[in-house]
């Protein structure tokens, strides 16, 4: 580390992830927070003491995304934003996304501690229901403040139980008064361990993201007739779940065939109706997902999951219908920021390595209305969206350290 610069004190981030950790604890090691349950509110009304303990104010927009600004010298100037998300996936792990909000959170103490104002104000955002765990799509808070997501359309999502996005913000008291999307950044920063074993693997502790992976959701519905599950003979049936079966080992196979250069294909989510033993489905609910480094390559990918889901109808006797679900692409963030990224790196003697990200994260949204650049830190073999989830923190405050520093010059321009 270069002399006369900022550092975080890893000891007590430390002690803050362990904290949150304790709040939704499943399986021993790992979290299920999903957005806007009761453990949610547990960790938002963590966060927000925290975020005031440090100075800072807080305001909460109708979507429950929460803002935790500390001021700048200059309150006319937009505030550089650091975030990412504190809920989890329902076999969740303790630091996706939960590393970047308490490390932003780390940036504001750290401030403190010496005493420094920046020009413009650091902002440490809290998004609602990054995961989409609970509720569907996934970046739901950030891609609505971002005007990607109807604000209508969101309150009114269900999750499984009937219960809409709206009615759950209200239940945990977390429908703010701010009003949704109308916050200006100057920039937004987000550290996030990078949920693939790249970084673990080569022993790097920091990851500049420089783009996405370009990724597609596919929502399907296959449609067939119910039946008796013994009594209708096999050459009468339109068995729908048959069909998705189809579909779902196809697509496997799609991505088989593009793994060699980094093609990614599943089934993320099956609904069978009516799902009950003796009788066969009528109705079957897919959630594909699709990603590739190469846009060329990711076109031929589709046209290819196109094929087989027609193959998949013809076999089984079914109708399915496509319907695109969220999307984005690989050029994803600003070249100023991503330089400031790689000369605060250089400047603190921090080796790095430049990368796309395989995930999805809120950044995506955010930088279609702010300048915008991620920071990755390692995970232990890259698993992620589990509850084995782990990361070491030595291996973590180079990132913190970087993110920390980079904050302060850019809100000091």
């Amino acid at each position: 580390m270069a002399t006369n610069v900022l550092e975080i004190d890893p000891q007590r981030l430390w002690s803050t992830l362990e904290r949150s950790a304790a709040i939704g604890r499943f399986r021993e090691v790992g979290l299920r927070r999903l957005a806007l349950s009761a453990e949610d509110k547990e960790m938002r009304d963590q966060f927000v003491q925290w975020a005031r303990e440090a100075g800072c104010t807080v305001e909460i927009d109708r979507l429950g995304n929460i803002f935790a600004r500390r001021a700048g010298s200059d309150p006319s100037l937009p505030p550089v934003a650091i975030g990412s998300h504190l809920d989890t996936q329902i076999c969740g792990g303790r630091y996706d996304g939960i590393l970047g909000v308490l490390c932003g959170l780390e940036v504001v103490r750290t401030l403190n501690d010496r005493g420094l104002q920046t020009k413009r104000g650091i902002e440490v955002i809290c998004w609602t229901n990054e995961e989409g765990g609970r509720f569907a799509p996934p970046m739901m808070g950030s891609m609505a403040f971002a005007g990607v997501l109807p604000l209508d359309d969101v309150l009114a999502t269900k999750d499984d139980d009937g219960i809409t996005v709206g009615q759950a913000l209200d239940r945990i008291g977390y429908a703010g008064p701010a009003p949704l999307g109308q916050r200006k950044f100057d920039a937004y920063l987000e550290l996030h361990i990078e949920q693939a074993p790249v970084l673990d693997r080569d022993k790097v502790d920091v990851g500049i993201v420089v783009g996405g992976y370009k990724t597609r959701a596919l929502r399907l519905t296959v449609r067939g007739d119910t039946g008796h599950a013994g009594g209708t003979p096999m050459a009468m049936r339109r068995n729908a779940l048959v069909g998705a079966g189809y579909v779902i080992a196809a697509v496997n196979d799609v991505g088989l065939a593009y793994a060699a250069d980094e093609g990614r294909t599943t089934t993320t989510r099956i609904e069978s109706f009516p799902n009950l033993p003796g009788t066969y489905a009528e109705e079957v609910k897919l959630t594909l997902d699709y990603r590739h480094i190469d846009a060329g390559r990711f076109e031929a990918m589709g046209r290819d999951i196109e094929a087989a889901i027609a193959e998949a109808a013809k076999k089984a006797n079914v109708e399915i219908d496509v319907q695109q679900g969220w999307s984005w692409g690989t050029e994803l963030f600003a070249p100023e920021c991503i330089d400031l990224l790689r000369t605060t790196a250089r400047e603190l003697g921090l080796p790095y390595r430049e990368m796309r990200s395989q995930a999805g994260h809120d950044a995506y949204a955010v930088a279609t209305v702010a300048p915008t650049a991620m920071i990755f830190t390692p995970c232990f073999e890259g698993i992620s969206h589990n509850v084995k989830e782990d990361i070491e923190l030595a291996r973590s405050v180079p990132g913190a350290n970087l993110l920390l520093n980079a904050a302060v010059a850019r809100a000091n321009r």
